[in-house]
């Protein structure tokens, strides 16, 4: 795999993988970014991006869409449980900076993750 590459085993490619991390209703968002993860057992995360035709014309969706995976690329690994994300930028803003972008996807993916460990915890505990 060439450096700064995004593989297909890193994304989210299907709408029955989209629909099995929209079922698991596990979210958390920001002004920037809304991030639904659900765990995934692989040895990686993977990636899926929705942006709809409201955020903007076809340059500022593929803008969003080059953040998004940069994002991704910087903050996808080092995670102690592994997790379909799926990433959807807020409607009605302008496309940020890949550091606010960044910065956004690494909040909330922590927030997740504690979501997860904290739902795992109370049921070990049943």
């Amino acid at each position: 795999m060439k450096t700064g590459t995004f593989s297909q085993t890193l994304r989210l490619r299907k709408s029955p993988e989209f629909k099995r991390v929209f079922d698991a209703q596990c979210s958390a968002s920001n002004g920037i970014l809304i991030v639904f993860a659900v765990p995934n057992g692989l040895e990686h995360n993977r990636l899926g991006i929705s942006v709809s035709r409201k955020t903007g014309n076809a340059v500022i969706r593929n803008r969003w869409k080059r953040l998004i995976r940069e994002a991704f690329r910087h903050t996808g690994t080092g995670l102690t449980e592994t997790f379909d994300l799926v990433v959807i930028p807020q409607r009605n803003t302008a496309p940020p900076t890949v550091q606010a972008v960044k910065s956004s996807l690494q909040k909330l993916i922590a927030k997740i993750t504690n979501r997860y460990f904290v739902s795992t915890q109370k049921q070990k505990s049943r």
